[in-house]
């Protein structure tokens, strides 16, 4: 069995260079790999392109690569916790393409596969659709869309071991599980790492095959993005 630790975040991305296109797991502030975003951050790298659900807020997560502007390009779905992202759109700075939810998971799904496009009709009718193929099925029209290629996909999860086998708890399953294996390189963090056998191989969500770079992480802060409580009575 392949052992695919590595010591930290640090050298989990050290060959990531500037103008790569990277995948990132999380939904909101849930499930991202905070470690991996912040020793980008402190490579200093730039140009990059991030696929990511989300950007996530001004001062955690894509925030503090958008701080920075180390991103050039964001592909996301959802952009709306992130005053920063907003300036950087709006300005001209930051290149934007937003993708139907649904679409940009089956876009990193896809993937993950092998297979190079698929026909959604999601977005027909809008600027989602400008300038792609279009087909009807069942009298229904369908845009054809590509699969991303991505030099890196970075994952956090909940459980892994040292052959790279994943289990994500709750929600934090969300992109994580599409984008394991979708890049070149999938590099996974995880909150606990056990030895080989220690995971029951019926809860495993991804399969070591999907993984070539393993660490655990460390502080993480585990943010919510909107709290909401009741009223003391």
């Amino acid at each position: 069995m392949i052992d695919k630790r590595v010591k930290n975040a640090q050298e989990a991305v050290k060959d990531i260079e500037s103008g790569m296109t990277i995948m990132l797991g999380g939904f909101g502030l849930c499930g991202i790999p905070e470690n991996c975003i912040t020793e980008l951050v402190n490579k200093n790298v730039t140009d990059l392109t991030c696929i990511s659900n989300n950007a996530g807020v001004d001062d955690f997560g894509l925030g503090l690569l958008l701080q920075k502007k180390q991103i050039k390009k964001m592909i996301s779905s959802y952009v709306g916790e992130n005053a920063e992202f907003e300036r950087q759109m709006l300005s001209g700075e930051l290149e934007v393409e937003l993708t139907p939810q649904g679409t940009l998971a089956e876009k990193c799904r896809s993937a993950q596969a092998g297979i190079p496009a698929f026909y959604t009709p999601a977005g027909f009718g809008t600027e989602v659709a400008e300038g792609k193929e279009v087909k009807d099925f069942d009298g229904k029209p369908h845009i054809l869309e590509h699969a991303y290629k991505a030099e890196f996909s970075i994952v956090k999860a909940w459980k892994g071991d040292h052959a790279g086998n994943l289990i994500f708890k709750g929600s934090a399953r969300n992109f994580n599980f599409p984008m394991a294996g979708a890049g070149k390189i999938t590099i996974a963090e995880v909150e606990e790492l056990v030895e080989p056998g220690q995971l029951d191989p019926n809860e495993i969500h991804i399969p070591g095959i999907m993984v070539q770079r393993i660490f655990q992480g460390e502080n993480y802060e585990k943010r919510i993005e909107q709290r909401t409580v009741r009223k003391k009575v």
